[in-house]
């Protein structure tokens, strides 16, 4: 391709030059190759699959297995963005447990790097795993995962000591081995903060509009989610008259800071 593909030092040059991020999850191949031809720099095959794809309340139903058949299938239609999955729940729970699931990730899967949720308590199995050699994404606010422990799908970090001590495991998790952190529904100072706080790129999706990226669901953009949608969303299907523009709209719109807008975000 005329292009190189994404990898996680592009990411970082990315970060160094004030060049927005545009990621995106998706969980197949004709999706995949749509993503990739409309420039998403980044993709991730989340365990939201649950709750998109197989219909469930939450992610935690979501299996090791659930997310390799849906890597493999999007690995099949990328060749420029840079592929990452979601480690499921109870799936890293232990250094070596972690490992042998994130192997499973990459070599069955094709996955370039494995997103796991947690801070302090995953520092340990963040070490273990860059040790390895294999690239971490750290996701830090709101934890799906942990929805049930949380008491809902609610915004995090709003209590100032709840403020410092994300962006204090935000470090802890960088200077562990984390390559990338995903920050999910925080206020825009506190996004702003752990942004400003670390080398490594911030990913936010409903973090406010000074973090180094935006990610939302393909579902999401293109308004085919059923239900209710979070704050962070927007549909860029409207005034568009098929996915690939839609997706091409809002690539564009991270690019140049358009989205999120003031309505998309938490104070």
């Amino acid at each position: 391709m005329a292009v190189p593909p994404v990898n996680i030092a592009s990411l970082k040059k990315m970060k160094l030059n004030g060049e927005a991020i545009a990621c995106i999850t998706a969980y197949d191949a004709s999706f995949a190759l749509t993503v990739d031809h409309a420039g998403a720099d980044l993709v991730l095959v989340g365990d939201s699959l649950g709750m998109v794809i197989q219909g469930h309340d939450t992610t935690v139903p979501v299996t090791v297995d659930d997310v390799i058949y849906h890597t493999r299938n999007v690995s099949r239609g990328l060749h420029r963005a840079f592929l990452v999955a979601d480690m499921p729940f109870m799936t890293y729970s232990d250094p070596n447990q972690a490992l042998e699931n994130a192997v499973r990730l990459m070599q069955e899967g094709g996955a370039m790097m494995i997103k796991l949720e947690g801070g302090e308590d995953q520092i340990s199995i963040v070490e273990h795993l860059a040790r390895h050699d294999i690239a971490v994404c750290a996701h830090l606010g709101l934890k799906p995962q942990s929805v049930h422990k949380i008491g809902g799908f609610r915004v995090q970090g709003r209590e100032p000591k709840e403020a410092q001590k994300m962006i204090d495991n935000a470090k802890a998790l960088q200077d562990a081995g984390a390559d990338l952190v995903l920050l999910e529904c925080v206020p825009n100072e506190l996004g702003k903060s752990i942004k400003e706080s670390l080398e490594v790129p911030v990913i936010g999706i409903g973090a406010g509009p000074f973090v180094d990226g935006q990610i939302l669901v393909l579902y999401d953009i293109l308004d085919i989610t059923q239900g209710s949608t979070p704050k962070f969303v927007k549909n860029f299907m409207i005034d568009h008259d098929s996915p690939i523009n839609a997706v091409k709209a809002y690539v564009d719109a991270v690019k140049t800071g358009k989205y999120p807008a003031a309505e998309h975000c938490f104070s």
